[in-house]
């Protein structure tokens, strides 16, 4: 299934964005796994968050505890990522994505291989 994430933007730093991840209509994603991750220039793709299918659990990448929140309204069928306090290093391309595999983000944040549907990406850009 196709993903369709949106929200990033140019903010200054210390500024806020909500990323939001949506389904096809008649896809219901509110029963999977999501998970977000990002890319920045010539790094690697890193996990951001993660949300549990029940939604008993969260988890957060070190450098983003605090900062964001994962969450989702399954009556609008779509996922959320409020990035607060916003940094420079927050600078990457997000991607959302889900899987399948039920047991992914219950006790941990997953890995970019536990997700097989991903979103095209939106951008995020913080400057100092």
């Amino acid at each position: 299934v196709q993903l369709q994430a949106s929200g990033g933007g140019l903010m200054q730093a210390g500024g806020s964005l909500r990323l939001s991840c949506a389904a096809p209509p008649g896809f219901a994603l509110g029963y999977y796994p999501i998970g977000w991750f990002r890319q920045a220039p010539e790094k690697e793709r890193e996990a951001v968050s993660c949300i549990s299918s029940s939604d008993d659990n969260t988890y957060y990448g070190d450098s983003v505890k605090g900062r964001f929140t994962i969450s989702r309204d399954k009556s609008k069928n779509t996922a959320y990522l409020q990035m607060n306090n916003l940094k420079p290093e927050d600078t990457a391309l997000y991607y959302c994505a889900i899987t399948g595999l039920w047991d992914t983000c219950k006790d941990g944040l997953g890995t970019a291989v536990d997700f097989g549907s991903w979103g095209q990406g939106t951008l995020v850009t913080v400057s100092s």
